[in-house]
């Protein structure tokens, strides 16, 4: 809500916030006047919002001080051969345990709400607030059933259902009213009516402690990301993908092997004393508690297959000796 008193640049004074009403407040707000929809987006100087913290959130705002005063920095490599090293990707890595220690709320409870100088202004433009699978729906177009898709989609005899699925093909057969998002790391089928309610699922799975909501299948490092596509007992099969210019750690694994195949580009391998060019069709074995590393000198990504074997295939079996991005 806000004052009907126009400020400069035609902004209003803002009385109070009104989180998520029903549909028959929102109604009656709406027929009664003087209330404008939060976009949620906020013009604030540094300022002003680490005060703001202070006093209505300083559990958060110490959290947040505490993880940046400890954070470490990783520079990435150029993403193109010959950028200077000013225009290289860096990383800011909040110290781990003061971040999690934070709790998790929105700026607009923790702060917004409580504030009191809060101006603003009106927008008469198009605008779609993305929060919720049902808005990404509706940023695609329909068929002549309501229908709508992102990717490789297939519906017969349904209606009104959103299928997105850019990595393979879904269908949809004799289905209404339904949401089916199909990632490389889960599943989701919902009625459209309970779009609201996936923050809710993703709370279930945390206190399940489901693996999905630790990492990603595809994860990003600074030299670039490695999608996990299989794996079982003692094994692991990875598709790699090292940026133009970048390089893994020299680092060994206690308790794994690694096969490397070339599948694209050409890589600088590490094995040992041994430094060896490879090219594509071509492959390298690592033994377990060999140091080892792998470079892309090229202008192109390096891809390679790795499959990993032995007793124990965690991500914290690594010991580095080097490393371009400052990890340790």
């Amino acid at each position: 809500m806000y004052n009907r008193t126009e400020c400069p640049y035609g902004s209003r004074s803002v009385k109070r916030f009104i989180e998520k009403p029903n549909a028959i407040k929102a109604q009656e707000l709406l027929l009664q006047g003087g209330v404008l929809w939060n976009a949620g987006i906020f013009l604030v100087s540094v300022s002003t919002l680490l005060k703001a913290l202070e006093t209505h959130a300083p559990d958060i705002l110490k959290s947040c001080e505490a993880a940046m005063a400890a954070c470490t920095q990783e520079s990435g490599a150029p993403s193109q051969p010959g950028l200077p090293k000013t225009m290289a990707a860096s990383f800011l890595r909040p110290e781990p345990v003061a971040f999690k220690a934070c709790r998790s709320e929105s700026i607009d409870y923790a702060v917004m709400e409580h504030f009191a100088q809060v101006a603003v202004v009106p927008f008469k433009g198009q605008w779609n607030d993305v929060g919720s699978w049902n808005a990404v729906a509706h940023l695609n177009p329909s068929d002549d059933n309501g229908n709508r898709v992102v990717g490789h989609g297939v519906f017969l005899n349904s209606n009104h259902t959103f299928i997105h699925a850019p990595h393979r093909t879904v269908a949809a057969l004799g289905v209404q009213d339904l949401m089916i998002v199909d990632t490389p790391d889960a599943v989701l089928v919902a009625h459209a009516s309970q779009s609201e309610n996936v923050k809710n699922l993703v709370a279930q799975l945390n206190a399940e402690h489901a693996q999905q909501t630790i990492t990603h299948r595809k994860v990003h490092r600074p030299w670039g990301w490695y999608d996990s596509i299989d794996s079982g007992p003692h094994f692991q099969v990875k598709r790699i993908c090292v940026n133009p210019g970048a390089k893994l750690s020299l680092q060994l694994h206690h308790h794994r092997a690694e096969h490397w195949i070339v599948i694209q580009g050409q890589a600088e391998v590490t094995n040992g004393a041994e430094v060896m060019t490879l090219n594509e069709n071509q492959s390298t074995y690592i033994p377990q508690g060999v140091k080892h590393r792998l470079a892309n000198h090229g202008a192109t990504p390096l891809e390679i297959i790795e499959v990993q074997s032995g007793s124990y295939l965690g991500e914290d079996d690594i010991v580095r000796f080097e490393d371009h991005y400052g990890r340790s």
